[in-house]
């Protein structure tokens, strides 16, 4: 028997921003499981946006890269889809939203009607959906999540949008895919050389914003001025250890570039230990997992955190991040409006004497989350049935 051939579409093998491949080889483990499970054999083919940050973090995995021109050509990616036996749409974590503009939106629309016209199944993976407050764009998300065969919400607002805007959809809830990604267990590291280990990442995207005055994400704290303030404040302590911690870089655009900002942190705050950018999210979540607590600001470097039981503190900047941790009652992040700078600061401090409880609250929701898939891994499992 041939292998099932299945697209992970708007996955990615090559991006700088971990978080993206953090969904992708989780998603990848996951459904190699349920294959395994019943004994199909499958080949994956990426279909993402052109890439070329990275050295592939699947090598092997066939990559190909989607542009207008290919998504518009029959000879691109109509005559790709036509030979795949199933397509699943992760839509990059969040981007099947109207809030990114009717372009991106277009993109990810399109990607889908083109699927599901070549009479090729459509999973839409675990992610945020929505919002979708667009008049003119609610009526075509309705159309093909209506045609997918399942579209599984990672929180309970996307579940929501899903059922207001395609109230006929077989739609679920699950969870982020980035807790099945594989990673070394480095816990032992903290606390091991007598220091605190105080992992801040800072978002090159929130900074800029914070820098320009843009704040296009509405939070009612300067995000820049906060974390200069958390590495002065913890990089004065003597028996701590501020380590600077990037998750999301970009070569071609620096405003949206965590490396660049924490270089420039670094040059503001010697004492700090600037961690060198990872080649690939597995990578990432094995140092996070030797950090004693951290504070982040790109929600896949939360996850891995949450997913190794080292305390975090999300800096909140949309809904996918109340979504996500109250689908997991966890209560420790800021929220996007609401906190001045001096009650954001003051939260994350209170927060490390909650360390311990902070733990047992990831280590509770962790023995629940592999349940959270059952509904995921049915769907799954009755796609790879099909032509066995």
């Amino acid at each position: 028997m041939k292998p099932f051939r299945i697209g992970l579409l708007w996955h990615s093998l090559r991006a700088g921003n971990l978080g993206v491949g953090a969904l992708t080889l989780g998603n990848m483990a996951l459904i190699r499981a349920v294959a395994e499970e019943v004994g199909r054999e499958i080949e994956f083919v990426v279909l993402s946006m052109r890439e070329s940050y990275t050295d592939s973090i699947a090598p092997g995995v066939e990559q190909y890269e989607i542009d207008s021109r290919k998504m518009l050509s029959p000879n691109g990616f109509w005559k790709k889809v036509g030979t795949l036996d199933c397509v699943i749409d992760i839509g990059a974590g969040d981007s099947f939203a109207d809030i990114y503009g009717a372009k991106r939106f277009g993109f990810m629309w399109l990607s889908k009607q083109l699927t599901t016209a070549h009479g090729v199944p459509l999973i839409l993976a675990p992610q945020t959906i929505g919002p979708f407050k667009n008049p003119a764009l609610r009526p075509l998300a309705g159309s093909v999540m209506k045609q997918a065969k399942a579209v599984i919400a990672r929180d309970r607002q996307s579940l929501t949008a899903i059922t207001e805007v395609a109230p006929k959809a077989n739609a679920q809830l699950a969870v982020d895919v980035a807790f099945k990604l594989p990673f070394e267990d480095r816990s032992q590291l903290r606390g091991s050389n007598g220091k605190f280990r105080m992992g801040i990442n800072a978002s090159g995207l929130l900074c800029r914003q914070a820098e320009t005055g843009e704040n296009r994400f509405g939070l009612s704290f300067d995000y820049l001025a906060l974390h200069r303030r958390l590495i002065a404040h913890f990089t004065a302590q003597e028996n701590v250890e501020v380590h600077l911690v990037t998750h999301a870089n970009s070569a071609n655009d620096k405003s949206d570039d965590d490396g660049a900002r924490a270089d420039a942190l670094r040059a503001e705050f010697p004492e700090a230990i600037r961690v060198p950018d990872f080649k690939d999210p597995s990578e990432a979540k094995s140092y996070i997992s030797g950090l004693d607590f951290l504070v982040a600001g790109r929600m896949h470097a939360c996850i891995a955190a949450f997913s190794s039981c080292t305390p975090v503190v999300p800096i909140s900047y949309s809904r996918k991040f109340s979504g996500l941790f109250g689908l997991l009652e966890y209560p420790w992040l800021t929220p996007v409006s609401g906190m001045s700078e001096d009650e954001a600061f003051s939260f994350v401090v209170s927060a490390i004497d909650e360390s311990a409880a902070m733990q047992r609250a990831e280590r509770a929701v962790l023995d629940k989350v592999d349940a959270m898939f059952d509904g995921y891994r049915a769907v799954l499992r009755e796609q790879l049935a099909k032509g066995a």
